[in-house]
């Protein structure tokens, strides 16, 4: 818990060059600071619907190891993130009342060799609600259909379903398909004629939640109220794809009025495409800033209003499941600092990191399997990193907008730094402030930005063969780093390929310090 009277200073320095030192002297004005306003659980997920059960477990089997890492991020942002169970394989799913098992998926690598793409699911496919604790779920709902004539009957076999599985306590939200500007064009797997505009995708939403609701207020009435019975909603894969996001507004997605959400999906680019580097692609702030600004400004076309609450409901790195090498570095990692925290400098509420089994960008691989080991991934060190700069969000200061890139001097006290200035060290000028002589580092730290293993956030490792993602304090990382502040100026020391926050403040270590039982090297200590 962060007490309020402290300021959280964001470094990012994800340049590559080496043997180059330059000083970069930031400015801090406190009266033209602009602030974003995050959500509780700011720092949330998005898991493939195929690979939920991997993800969770069940009531027999619940996937602690899952958990344990949904409970570091709930530490330091004061909630546990909010978790969208979605993405394309919703829009496969057919319900089948006699499957034994939770899924049952085909692979067809024509269409996808990284998800089923024909699915069943059974009852017990609800029972992984039940295993995390203090965790709210949103349920995607098929709409796509995949070209089978059961979708009607599953759509209404599965809102009882899910509703009796959720009830007040576990329910974010609901969603009623999947990156709908996609299903006319997808050369893999078209489910809608190429005429298919945004007035029949809004007949057909309005249609498919009435009888959502309709079900809900059967078998869940308490979820049908006003307050309870809300979507994140239009979920299109971009900006610029087949559907537009303000026309479908203007046709009356919301005339019902129970979008809370306005859902944008974001990916920089595709793990496929020609050219896409660490340096060039997700360590280029520019190109994270100009992607995310493209969804604010279709957000402000459509100006919703203060009810609905513009978020990130699926995004990662690159697109097509991530690139080996890329999507699971250390660079990713920092790219997932640089783009969540710009998002919520630009009052984008919450951000849904997507992952599902065996993906590449995915923060962690829940179970073991032939393609992939069990165990924490790179940027779910990126995702500790965000949490701890932003603290506990019922009670922490607001981040603000990042500058721009390519000034020496700016105003406002996040900075994101240019991934092309490869500088060793940081000036920073602060504006005053009463006692404030001592400023506390905690650094993201691994050897290099194309590293895939030895990161650790201000000593923590949060690896699955140490303590199944429990918090371990590595006896060999340095920590309780702090800098003095003299005439208003502190300098600090930002290697190539490191992200640091800077505390002014208090320094009291249990500030940032990891949930529930921690070990430092391999002796439990609770007192941690």
């Amino acid at each position: 818990m962060r007490p309020s009277r402290d300021i959280g200073l964001a470094l990012l320095h994800a340049g590559v060059v080496l043997c180059q030192v330059r000083r970069l002297a930031i400015s801090i004005d406190s009266t033209d600071i602009k602030s974003g306003t995050p959500l509780d659980g700011f720092v949330s997920y998005s898991i493939e619907f195929a690979s939920f059960p991997d993800f969770a477990g069940n009531k027999s089997s619940p996937n602690t190891f899952s958990d344990n890492l949904l409970n570091n991020i709930g530490y330091l942002q004061g909630d546990k993130p909010y978790i969208r169970v979605g993405g394309n394989t919703q829009d496969f799913a057919i319900y089948n009342a006699n499957l034994t098992v939770a899924l049952n998926g085909t692979v067809n690598v024509t269409r996808s060799p990284d998800y089923p793409t024909t699915i069943d699911i059974g009852p017990s496919f609800f029972e992984s609600y039940s295993t995390w604790p203090n965790v709210k779920f949103s349920h995607g709902f098929n709409m796509g259909g995949n070209n089978d004539p059961r979708v009607q009957d599953t759509l209404t076999q599965t809102a009882e379903l899910a509703c009796m599985a959720l009830g007040t306590d576990k329910l974010y939200v609901w969603e009623y398909g999947n990156e709908p500007d996609l299903f006319a064009t997808n050369a893999q797997w078209p489910v809608r004629p190429s005429n298919w505009n945004e007035s029949d995708y809004v007949n057909e939403w309005l249609d498919g939640t009435a009888v959502i609701k309709s079900v809900i207020q059967k078998n869940c009435p308490d979820l049908a109220s006003i307050n309870a019975y809300k979507y994140m909603a239009p979920s299109l894969a971009g900006v610029a794809n087949h559907l537009k996001a303000p026309l479908a507004w203007a046709d009356g997605l919301d005339n019902t009025q129970n979008i809370e959400y306005f859902s944008s999906h974001n990916y920089i680019s595709g793990a496929n495409t020609p050219g896409v580097t660490l340096q060039g692609t997700l360590m280029n702030h520019t190109r994270t800033r100009l992607s995310v600004e493209a969804h604010v400004d279709e957000y402000n076309t459509i100006n919703p209003g203060a009810g609905v609450s513009h978020i990130m409901g699926e995004t990662n790195s690159l697109y097509n499941q991530g690139r080996p090498g890329l999507s699971n570095s250390f660079g990713a990692a920092l790219w997932g600092i640089d783009f969540a925290l710009y998002c919520a400098a630009l009052s984008i509420r919450r951000v849904h990191m997507h992952m599902g089994t065996n993906y590449r960008y995915a923060s962690w691989q829940p179970v073991e399997t032939t393609r992939a080991t069990r165990g924490t991934k790179a940027p779910y060190y990126g995702n500790i990193a965000v949490a701890a700069f932003l603290g506990n969000l019922r009670i922490a200061p607001r981040p603000n907008r990042p500058p721009p890139p390519d000034r020496q001097r700016h105003r406002g006290r996040l900075c994101c730094r240019s991934p092309t200035a490869a500088t060793a060290s940081t000036g920073v000028q602060l504006f005053r402030r009463r006692g404030t002589t001592t400023a506390r580092i905690q650094r993201l730290y691994a050897n290099g930005s194309d590293a895939i293993t030895g990161i650790t956030w201000d000593g923590w490792s949060y690896n699955y063969e140490l303590d199944e993602g429990r918090p371990v304090r590595l006896a060999n990382v340095t920590v309780g780093e702090t800098v003095q502040v003299t005439n208003g100026t502190l300098n600090i020391t930002v290697p190539d390929s490191q992200a640091v926050l800077v505390t002014l403040g208090g320094m009291d270590e249990t500030l940032n310090r990891p949930s529930g039982p921690a070990r430092r090297g391999r002796s439990r200590n609770r007192g941690i």
